[in-house]
C-alpha cells in the first residue's frame, strides 16, 4: 500500500496546474467542471478543486517533492529564486540533506529535498 494522492483547494485552477506542470513535472490527466487530477510519472496524484477561498493550514504544514541529487534541488532552488516564487524556508545543506521550502500560488508549503539513503532525523 502506497499514499498516492493529495486533494488541495485553489483559487486559480489553471494557474495552480500550470505551476504544478512547470516546477514539478505534473500533467494533467483529467479535468473536470470544478477538479483536476494531475499525475507524475511514479503515479502519484494531485487533485485540484476550485475553491474561492481556500482555508488556511497550518503553519507546520507542508508536503514535499524528493530529488534525486543534491544538485537537483540546488538548481530548483535556483531557478525558482530567479522566477519570484516565494522561498518559505531557506536552502539548507549538508552530507545528509539538501532542502528548502516554497510555497505555491494558495500558499501551500512545498518542500523540495534530497535525502542520503539512511541519514540521521535529528
Amino acid at each position: 500500500m502506497n499514499l498516492k494522492h493529495l486533494h488541495l483547494h485553489v483559487r486559480d485552477r489553471p494557474a495552480s496546474e500550470a505551476f504544478y506542470e512547470a516546477w514539478f513535472g505534473m500533467t494533467i490527466a483529467r479535468r473536470g467542471g470544478s477538479l483536476t487530477f494531475m499525475t507524475d510519472d511514479e503515479g502519484f496524484d494531485l487533485a485540484l478543486m476550485d475553491d474561492d477561498e481556500p482555508g488556511p493550514m497550518p503553519a507546520w504544514f507542508h508536503f514535499g517533492y524528493r530529488l534525486a541529487t543534491p544538485q537537483a534541488v540546488l538548481d530548483l532552488h535556483q531557478r525558482m529564486s530567479r522566477a519570484g516564487v516565494p522561498i518559505r524556508k531557506p536552502l539548507f545543506e549538508d552530507e545528509s540533506l539538501v532542502s528548502f521550502r516554497c510555497a505555491d500560488l494558495d500558499d501551500y508549503s512545498i518542500e523540495i529535498y534530497w535525502e542520503a539513503p539512511g541519514a540521521p532525523l535529528d
